[in-house]
């Protein structure tokens, strides 16, 4: 029986639960040892201890050295001083940057920032699934690269991009290459050497550690200028009290991750294949967004014809079903996505987005409730579309004027069932 109580929390792309572990294992810098790890006591040296050790057991997971490791805020504040990083220390060489038009905006802003300062980015666009090809990198490289940054999976669609092929073209034209690996953290491989990546940025909240702490890995070599300055801390890499409970936390919640990875990965893949069967059986007009193979295992994002996102998640909300939409409202104005519309789909779909993130804690019970939930409430949305009504109108008439005619085949037909 479909278990119809209690919240179902499907969300997990923007942030994860913090696993009882990982408070566990922060509770103890919050207060006994609360010391500032720069200071000398012996506080401050439990406090400065637990900050290395944790650098050790990020670094050995990322198959990198500890000193690369420098710890950060969060997911921005690492592509942020990544970019604009090598940006700076390397604009003697060069000015010219490439990126994607689906980054994450914290990447896509701080290119648009760099314009200020002479330097120019290329957005290379990408295929209907959300996927750049390698070839066109290698196309727009010029004497001027100066860094290549490809995200390592969408946040929206949960496309997976072929990083390793993107960074053997960098390699080969000595051209750092920085991937924003948030959404990738506790679900893909990290080992940097594998990847071929000098620069990776992560972000605890993501895979069940605490908000407010980050990593930004820098291979040793990579010529590279900290943005943020006062005191030595980081190295003199990272000005700042370093956040000791979070980086404690963060270091516990990526071990377990990948302590239990194949387990975790098919409970949320198992989930996520239950729900996009299900709602695309159950709802006309609905189109999966992103690769239908290659996206994170817990990544399920559509798009809607004639309903908005932000109409579908108030809907859901009610029914106790909490997720995303592609869409934002900004200002009282609809700001579609820019991923969705770098895919190419039509206004009306991008604007119907829903992305729909499995966790941990899920259960097969929650996603029937939701695959039962959801049709209803797009049907009830579709009612009240001005959009809807004419579009089911004409549809019908077309049904009732039909006179018998030679077969024939149909371009639109064949491209949604491929």
């Amino acid at each position: 029986m479909i278990n119809a109580t209690g919240p179902i929390y499907l969300d997990h792309a923007a942030t994860t639960p913090v696993r009882p572990e990982v408070i566990e294992a922060m509770a103890p810098y919050w207060s006994q040892q609360a010391g500032n790890p720069s200071s000398i006591y012996q506080w401050a040296r439990d406090a400065r201890r637990a900050v290395d050790e944790a650098r050790e057991r990020i670094a050995a997971i990322l198959g990198a050295r500890p000193p690369e490791i420098v710890f950060t805020s969060g997911g921005t504040e690492s592509d942020n001083a990544a970019i604009k990083g090598v940006a700076f220390a390397r604009r003697a060489r060069g000015n010219h940057i490439i990126t994607t038009q689906i980054e994450h905006h914290a990447v896509l802003h701080a290119c648009e920032w760099l314009e200020q300062f002479a330097f120019e980015t290329t957005y290379l666009p990408v295929d209907r699934y959300g996927l750049v090809d390698p070839q066109t990198v290698a196309e727009v490289i010029t004497d001027k690269t100066i860094l290549i940054s490809v995200m390592y999976a969408n946040n929206e669609v949960g496309t997976i991009e072929p990083i390793a092929e993107i960074s053997r073209i960098a390699r080969e034209r000595r051209i750092p290459f920085h991937t924003d690996a948030v959404q990738a953290g506790g679900t893909l491989d990290l080992n940097v050497n594998r990847l071929g990546v000098d620069l990776l940025a992560l972000s605890a909240h993501k895979f069940h550690g605490p908000k407010g702490v980050g990593v930004l890995y820098v291979r040793s070599g990579t010529r590279w200028q900290p943005q943020q300055q006062g005191g030595a801390q980081e190295r003199n890499r990272r000005a700042g009290t370093e956040n000791t409970p979070g980086i404690v936390g963060m270091a516990t919640a990526l071990e377990l991750a990948y302590r239990d990875l194949p387990a975790n990965n098919a409970h949320v893949q198992a989930l996520r294949d239950r729900l996009i069967g299900g709602v695309l059986e159950r709802i006309p007009e609905c189109e999966l967004t992103g690769h239908p193979t290659r996206r994170l295992p817990n990544n399920a994002s559509f798009a809607f014809r004639y309903v908005e996102g932000e109409s579908i998640l108030l809907g859901l909300d009610v029914r106790g079903i909490y997720a995303s939409s592609g869409s934002a409202c900004t200002s009282g104005a609809l700001e579609p996505s820019h991923v969705l519309a770098a895919l190419g789909l039509a206004p009306e779909l991008v604007r119907g987005s829903l992305r729909l993130t499995t966790g941990l804690d899920n259960t097969i019970e929650q996603i029937d409730r939701v695959v039962d939930e959801l049709p209803p409430a797009i049907a009830a949305l579709r009612a009240m579309s001005p959009a809807f009504a004419p579009a089911t109108a004409s549809v019908a008439a077309a049904a009732t004027d039909a006179r018998p005619s030679p077969a024939v085949s149909s371009p639109t037909v064949a491209a949604r069932s491929a």
